[in-house]
């Protein structure tokens, strides 16, 4: 088996952040794979609720300064880092003081859901590629996990697809049960369109709801899995209408589970 690189892309990881199933397994995967001799880079984004002296992040100016656009706005990219204790990863952080200074995450004090978490998973999504390019690092595959990361496999096939640093790489998607009931404004299309995105291509998008954003990852997606955790009937839902477009895997959390990550890897890059 070839050793070849694995981007992980998630809203979340422990140590630095947990609140659903995401941050134990993007912990976990990784460290393994790289045990097995890939090689592995991780991106958040720096949610407000990341302390970063007592996590020791620290920004690579390097990697910063780049400009992000969300519809008619452009707003600076900055990128952080650090270890995570007792294992030889990194993380890098996608931060803007804008989108990522709030001390939550997805909901403010009295549990409403914000209105721009659209435009906060856009930028996330167009700074992790952005980022990778900046990095000059070709990633074979990038394992794109829960909502907030769904865009990345549609800009991987339309906009960066001729870029050399893209040209070869195959994408996973990944569902969670994370739902949220909030429907997002109908300027969402035109936000998150890009170089080579027409309207045709954003159909599923057109509900502008956490189904949209999880049928779009798929769509794109050279391999869809269901992560393995107890479904709301909703989620059931929609994952047997995805299974009439595409197959969707379901990895069981048993001895086997790494191995079988490990062989769809290798499956995917051929």
């Amino acid at each position: 088996m070839s050793k070849f690189r694995i981007l992980y892309v998630a809203s979340e990881i422990n140590p630095f952040l947990e609140t659903s199933a995401v941050a134990d397994f993007v912990r976990k995967l990784p460290q393994a794979m790289q045990e097995r001799g890939m090689e592995i880079r991780i991106l958040v984004p720096r949610f407000g609720l990341i302390n970063e002296r007592k996590n020791r992040l620290h920004e690579v100016v390097r990697l910063s300064g780049i400009n992000i656009s969300v519809g008619d706005e452009e707003k600076p990219l900055v990128i952080k880092v650090a270890s995570i204790p007792n294992a030889k990863l990194q993380v890098y952080f996608i931060d803007n003081e804008d989108y990522f200074h709030r001390k939550s995450v997805f909901v403010d004090k009295e549990n409403n859901f914000y209105a721009d978490n659209d435009e906060r998973a856009i930028f996330f999504c167009k700074g992790v590629l952005e980022t990778v390019k900046k990095l000059g690092w070709a990633p074979d595959i990038v394992h794109c996990n829960d909502w907030m990361t769904s865009l990345i496999p549609m800009y991987l096939k339309t906009t960066y697809k001729n870029d050399p640093i893209f040209q070869n790489t195959k994408s996973i998607f990944t569902i969670y049960n994370n739902a949220f009931s909030h429907q997002f404004d109908a300027d969402l299309l035109d936000k998150v369109k890009m170089m080579d995105i027409d309207d045709s291509m954003l159909e599923n998008l057109k509900s502008a709801d956490f189904a949209g954003f999880i049928k779009t990852g798929a769509e794109y997606a050279d391999a869809v899995i269901r992560a393995e955790e107890e479904g709301h009937e909703g989620l059931n839902d929609l994952v047997t209408e995805i299974e009439k477009l595409k197959k969707v895997d379901t990895i069981e959390k048993d001895d086997n589970f790494l191995d079988s990550y490990y062989n769809l890897y290798n499956e995917l890059v051929g």
